[in-house]
């Protein structure tokens, strides 16, 4: 019988993923917080056009996901909280989400306006870095012609970020394994994740 991983520590805090109803994200959050539990909902600040007015709203980035650090004791008072539907699990493993990429998500929801979401899993296209403004030094895939359209991709999440940077904070990679871009991938990635 395969044996599962578990990365709940005793007595180190880890970050999870929990996935909530709909819509019930910032709930979760506001009672995770009264029972003294970490928590951290990345939010997307997205423009609203209505008839007469334009409106920031402040919505979760990720839908239906929240952001745990805990240790194994906290794991069931997790679970009890009311609209929290279960803990992700990789190939049936509960794996923690390394503190860097929390970081790094935090910083990317501080910097941009409105993020775009995608499913990761992609290799193929322009490795590039960010060298200017916050993100400096974050590497990731530029997927357009257009030079702008950033991917950067959260491997412990399971998401990419489709990111519209400035072209001129953009520098192309040379040190990454994959630096030959097949003949037309870059377009055809584009159309794939967000035309």
């Amino acid at each position: 019988m395969a044996k599962h991983e578990n990365h709940l520590s005793e007595d180190t805090p880890r970050w999870f993923a929990v996935y909530t109803k709909y819509k019930s994200e910032k709930e979760v959050a506001r009672r995770l917080a009264r029972k003294g539990i970490e928590c951290y909902v990345p939010i997307n600040r997205v423009v609203r056009e209505y008839t007469r007015k334009r409106k920031i709203v402040e919505l979760p980035l990720i839908n239906c996901y929240i952001f745990v650090r805990i240790r194994k004791p906290e794991y069931v008072p997790v679970l009890e909280t009311e609209f929290v539907s279960k803990f992700i699990h990789f190939a049936k493993d509960l794996l923690s989400i390394p503190e860097e990429e929390i970081q790094l998500l935090k910083r990317v929801c501080q910097e941009y306006g409105e993020i775009d979401t995608v499913e990761a899993a992609f290799r193929a296209g322009q490795p590039v870095e960010i060298v200017g403004g916050n993100l400096t030094g974050v590497k990731g895939i530029m997927v357009s012609d257009l030079g702008k359209n950033f991917l950067l991709e959260l491997e412990h999440i399971g998401i990419g970020l489709r990111i519209e940077v400035d072209p001129r904070f953009i520098k192309p990679v040379q040190t990454w394994k994959d630096t030959q871009v097949p003949e037309g991938q870059g377009s055809k990635l584009a159309e794939k994740y967000w035309s």
